[in-house]
């Protein structure tokens, strides 16, 4: 048992309060997930610029001075913000490859969380409270956003254990479920090149879509792809650069909700993680349908559902 949550704002003047909901929403799921949280925040790109974000168990020892390392390295500037166990580095467009097998040189113990133009990951082990005060997601701003609570059934409970899981450029997972096939799509997804960090059962559920994709498949497509390929049962949310998407397995026991308003499309486990935002009261809720692909786009603001075959 998990709770999902995940919020894209519509009304852009909700933009800097996206994690301070989002906060909200994730503490109310505590119970259905108090090992380990996260979450995941899509705000402003810069230009020419892109993010990585890591991890360390000794931010004070790995941090001191890696920005200054690796723009030596690299011959280009690379910016620093620390927050608690993560950092996130502000590198050139078109660096990632390098900047990683840089830090993977420097100091293998850096683990990385995330990768994209917007999209930053911060999770650890601990209460959803914790987790959030300590990285001060509150104060974070952004477009969308997607957040985890996890009660561990499949793997350990570790920082890399926690969701969401990053496994393309700004494109996060979120899962709660559990999938029965993922040892042997691990070893497929590993013989088509496709890099699996852990041996949780979601990692490869996100390694999966965005094999799919590399492979030309649209998000919607690679969702309706993942119905027939994953056995188990799963409700997962994607977060992408523009938006983020919803799908349940064909019998969809795991509990969801969604609501969408003028302002916002808000994804909860349950609906009591909707209830302190604001319009709810007048806010189309439903329960989304089994194997049936639902996304939401900055570019296409309008519901986009494909109902699967």
């Amino acid at each position: 048992m998990c709770g999902i949550v995940g919020l894209f704002l519509k009304d852009k003047s909700l933009e800097p309060k996206l994690g301070e909901m989002l906060t909200s929403m994730l503490i109310t799921m505590t119970d259905r997930g108090p090992d380990s949280a996260g979450i995941a925040i899509y705000s402003k790109e810069t230009p020419g610029r892109t993010k990585l974000t890591v991890q360390s168990n000794d931010p004070e020892t790995a941090f001191d001075g890696l920005d200054k390392a690796l723009s030596t390295s690299l011959g280009a500037s690379v910016n620093m913000r620390i927050k608690s166990t993560h950092a996130v580095l502000d590198i050139p467009a078109g660096t990632t490859a390098t900047v990683r097998k840089l830090i993977s040189d420097m100091d293998k113990n850096i683990q990385l969380m995330s990768r994209g133009d917007s999209l930053e990951i911060y999770k650890e082990v601990g209460l959803p409270k914790d987790v959030a005060e300590r990285f001060e997601i509150s104060k974070m701003s952004g477009s969308h956003g997607i957040g985890h609570t996890r009660m561990a059934t499949e793997s350990a409970v570790t920082t890399m254990g926690a969701h969401p899981f990053n496994t393309g450029d700004d494109q996060c997972l979120v899962h709660n479920g559990s999938l029965s096939n993922h040892n042997s799509l691990r070893r497929k997804l590993r013989r088509e090149g496709i890099h699996i960090e852990t041996e949780n059962d979601t990692e490869v559920g996100a390694a999966y879509l965005t094999w799919q994709m590399q492979n030309g498949m649209t998000l919607g497509q690679a969702l309706e792809s993942s119905l027939k390929d994953l056995d188990g049962f799963f409700t997962f949310v994607v977060g992408t650069k523009d938006g983020f998407g919803v799908v349940r397995d064909p019998i969809a026991c795991k509990p969801a909700v969604m609501a969408e308003t003028d302002q916002y499309v808000a994804f909860g486990s349950e609906y009591r993680a909707l209830v302190n935002l604001p319009g709810i009261e007048g806010a189309r809720v439903w329960e989304p349908e089994p194997a049936t692909v639902y996304f939401w786009s900055h570019d296409n603001t309008p519901t986009n559902i494909e109902k699967a075959a």
